[in-house]
């Protein structure tokens, strides 16, 4: 993962074959830790068949990377979602801040021609 950079990665194309490898390489780890796991599960049920066992570590594997492939999705989706929220909020917030200085630059050069129109006066 890329920590502390500045720019999207999702907007950089030089960084999506690491992006698909890390995919690829998570995926993997999470099939190898179902299969794990219904391996567990299938050794606690010792009445079960070779073939019970290889039929239940399948639709376990499965459903496991089904419900996986729902969580990331769901996640992915929130976090779209949540980068619009904050790239409008920080729209915003710089256009607010833009007029702020506007306004500041506008009243000291109005400041600074009152100044310059009163020395005149006061120079006659």
């Amino acid at each position: 993962m890329r920590r502390g950079r500045h720019e999207a990665p999702y907007d950089d194309p030089r960084h999506a074959l690491a992006d698909e490898a890390e995919g690829y390489l998570l995926a993997h780890l999470h099939r190898d830790r179902a299969r794990r796991e219904a391996e567990e599960l299938c050794a606690r049920m010792p009445w079960l068949t070779t073939a019970q066992a290889e039929e239940l570590t399948g639709h376990y594997v499965r459903r496991r990377l089904d419900v996986t492939r729902q969580l990331l999705h769901g996640t992915v989706r929130r976090a779209e979602e949540l980068r619009q929220e904050y790239e409008s909020r920080y729209a915003a917030l710089r256009h607010a801040l833009l007029r702020r200085h506007a306004a500041c630059a506008c009243a000291l050069l109005a400041c600074a021609g009152a100044v310059s129109a009163l020395a005149v006066l006061l120079i006659r």
